[in-house]
Parts: C-alpha cells; structure tokens; sequence
C-alpha cells in the first residue's frame, strides 16, 4: 500500500490559546510541536491564501494527532456554527470517554459547547452519546460505553487486506 500512515488531522481555529485551552486542559491532547511560518511564499502557494502567516500547533492523544491551525493574517473565515452532518466533508472527531457529566462541564468552562439535544442513550450498546463542539463549532461526538475503548462499534465488515 503507497500510504504508510495517517499524520494528523487539521483544524482551523480563530483563537489559538483558547482552542489550545480546550484540546490539552478539557480533552486531555499533549501540546507537541509548533510551527510558525510568517510571509512564506511557499506556504502561501501550498494553502491557496495568499498573504498569509500560520501557526500550527500539533497535539496528540492516542496516538493520534491533530493540528490546530491559527491564521494572524489574514484571519479565518466562515462562522463558528456546527456543520451540518450531511455536509460533505469531514464532519467530527469522535472520543470514547469515561465520566460524562464531569467532562462535559470541563467542556464549557473550556469554552466548548454541549448540544443537549444531540444527547441520546442506545440500549444495546449500553452506550450514553452527545455531541459537543469546540470554541470554533467543530463537532466532537463522546460516546461513554463500557468495554474495551479501542473496540468498534458496528458489525466487522471482513478482512481489508
């Protein structure tokens, strides 16, 4: 296979410190790695934003990575709405968790927001699932269920290989 593996996923944020609040002090992510690149002509080229100054932070949990991505200039665009779930695209990150109720006020306080009509309980699953966002309107799905955390949910669709 010509992919040798997933290297992080990137998530445009309008307040770096703030989102960096969220991910590392509510989600539990480790701050990695920082890169700045100011009135690069390359990065502006590679990104399709012309004059444009990026700081990205890497942060990982899981062995999982994501990138926050905080544009001085010239800003972000769009609103901190959650996206449809229709929308094409990617559409959420999804944590399994343990301590719902104590993660989601640590949520708030890190300027995140609890969608309470999202939360719903599924029987079979024993499982208890809602969806918050981060301070931009990114949607995170947390799903507290008992059981091995790495196990996916779901029927096995068959061997990948």
């Amino acid at each position: 296979m010509p992919v040798d593996r997933l290297v992080h996923v990137g998530i445009c944020v309008s307040d770096l410190e703030r989102s960096l609040r969220f991910y590392r002090d509510a989600l539990g992510f480790e701050d990695r790695s920082e890169l700045v690149l100011e009135d690069d002509a390359t990065t502006q080229r590679l990104l399709e934003i012309p004059g444009c100054w990026l700081t990205a932070r890497y942060l990982e949990r899981d062995g999982y990575r994501i990138e926050l991505l905080y544009y001085p200039q010239p800003g972000t665009v769009g609103e901190p709405d959650p996206r449809p779930m229709n929308q094409l695209g990617l559409t959420h990150l999804a944590l399994r968790v343990s301590g719902l109720e104590a993660l989601l006020g640590r949520i708030e306080a890190a300027g995140g927001r609890v969608l309470k009509q999202t939360r719903s309980s599924n029987p079979p699953m024993r499982a208890e699932v809602v969806f918050v966002t981060d301070p931009d309107g990114t949607r995170i799905e947390l799903v507290e269920s008992p059981g091995d955390p790495a196990a996916l949910l779901g029927t096995p669709v068959g061997d990948s290989a």
